[in-house]
């Protein structure tokens, strides 16, 4: 089960999508998150590791939530 639930994590589809979600919520997130910081300068490496927090978010919803689909409807 718990062999299953990683390899399909890992498969093409599913990091594929959820690389693409990744890119445009995370980049939502960043602009209203750290948009003023963004203009004005205000860049640091906490922040950028915030940012880079706040791309993952998006990227392991999208994952867990084909995961669990896609194995839920190999049960069915």
């Amino acid at each position: 089960m718990k062999s299953d639930w990683i390899e399909t994590a890992l498969s093409k589809s599913v990091v594929r999508r959820a690389i693409a979600y990744a890119v445009v919520v995370g980049t939502i997130l960043i602009a209203i998150n750290h948009g003023d910081a963004i203009l004005q300068g205000d860049l640091n490496p906490t922040r950028y590791l915030k940012m880079g927090l706040t791309v993952m978010v998006p990227y392991l919803v999208s994952t867990f939530s084909s995961v669990g689909a896609i194995l839920q409807n190999r049960r069915l």
